[in-house]
């Protein structure tokens, strides 16, 4: 989008009653103009690149699902897929993955898709290994290491706080 039609979308809100307009585009853009009431008439505008996420990504539950840590490949198989408590001698021999952000995880990227990763997948530098959900933004996190996904820390739909590891991983 040209800087054209943005400034023409900004008298738009400025001229009418509305005091927020948000206008998604094909290939990921979004433009959010909001009216800053409080502070006078002034208008300012957020554009953001949006990931690719399909429509049917899931809502996060209302009440948030409580933060389980880890889950080993071994326990993985056994528990069907429950976390298990993490110990300090994994923390210091594996690499994390953090969140970026305040939100909610999602380890994939519609209700009826596979996960990005599981315990056990090699991952490259670069790679998708979840979603986190942002003021109704979703956010892929990309991998910055290579290696092997040994736990994962946090459950599906479940809240993260910025810096939060969510998954450790054996460098390769």
């Amino acid at each position: 989008m040209n800087r054209q039609k943005i400034k023409e979308l900004i008298e738009l809100v400025e001229q009418s009653d509305i005091s927020e307009l948000e206008v998604h585009f094909f290939g990921g853009r979004k433009v959010v103009i909001r009216k800053n009431i409080s502070a006078g008439n002034g208008t300012y505008v957020v554009s953001a690149p949006v990931s690719q996420v399909p429509q049917s990504v899931p809502v996060a539950p209302s009440q948030p699902a409580p933060v389980q840590p880890v889950q080993s490949a071994e326990q993985s198989e056994k528990s069907g897929g429950k976390p298990e408590e993490v110990k300090q001698e994994d923390t210091e021999k594996y690499a994390e993955i953090k969140a970026p952000m305040v939100g909610t995880f999602y380890r994939k990227p519609s209700p009826d898709s596979p996960p990005y990763v599981n315990v056990g997948d090699h991952i490259d530098v670069g790679q998708v290994v979840c979603l986190i959900e942002a003021m109704k933004l979703f956010n892929e996190v990309k991998s910055e290491i290579s290696g092997t996904i040994k736990k994962i820390l946090v459950e599906d739909a479940s809240p993260v706080e910025f810096g939060q590891v969510i998954f450790l991983v054996e460098p390769d």
